[in-house]
């Protein structure tokens, strides 16, 4: 498990072995089965998470119990909830595997003090965090300007991989479009 981490660190900076290895021990690995909860919403998130294996979702909970979907989080990508994580409150989120999925997580002193003492995990997470707020808002424009059939388009070509692994349920929860609507709009794609 740390191997791939450590390989998807060099990817993005060159990290000395010391650095790799004060990273990697402080991590806390492990193995989530399908819809296993990491965070549900009212607990504080209190862990960075890295997704080595397997497909996570942080999403919301409305009160006729359906779920918003607010971002999936597979292999080589980062999350959390970022308020609950900032200012230690509850959260209003809820993060699950979709699959049965590997992760790392570091604990918010632990992280502080890697950031602190290492300046390229440092610029690397606030690249990380950039590009997020970049894909928020490319999301919350398509959210609220684009047709269901862009929507789903754009989700396909933005996360190539992820359709074919996830209920189609939850892809029409993201997407904030009815299962029937999505269903329509992949059985026409299907008979061009």
């Amino acid at each position: 498990m740390l191997t791939s981490f450590q390989t998807y660190l060099q990817s993005h900076a060159s990290f000395t072995d010391s650095e790799l290895e004060d990273i990697c021990a402080t991590a806390i690995q492990r193995t989530l089965q399908r819809n296993e909860s990491l965070l549900q919403e009212g607990q504080v998130c209190r862990h960075k998470i890295f997704v080595i294996k397997g497909i996570l979702r942080n999403f919301a909970t409305v009160a006729d119990g359906s779920e918003h979907i607010l971002q999936f989080s597979p292999e080589n990508t980062w999350t959390l909830d970022v308020e609950s994580y900032d200012k230690q409150t509850p959260s209003q989120f809820n993060i699950a595997a979709v699959e049965r999925s590997e992760v790392l997580l570091w604990a918010k002193t632990d992280f502080e003090r890697l950031l602190a003492e290492i300046p390229k995990l440092k610029t690397l997470s606030q690249e990380l965090i950039s590009r997020n707020i970049y894909s928020s808002r490319q999301r919350i424009l398509s959210t609220l300007s684009a047709t269901p059939e862009e929507k789903y388009e754009e989700f396909v070509n933005t996360q190539p991989g992820l359709p074919a692994r996830l209920p189609l349920h939850m892809i029409a929860s993201y997407l904030g479009i009815s299962l029937k609507t999505l269903t329509r709009i992949r059985h026409a794609q299907s008979h061009r």
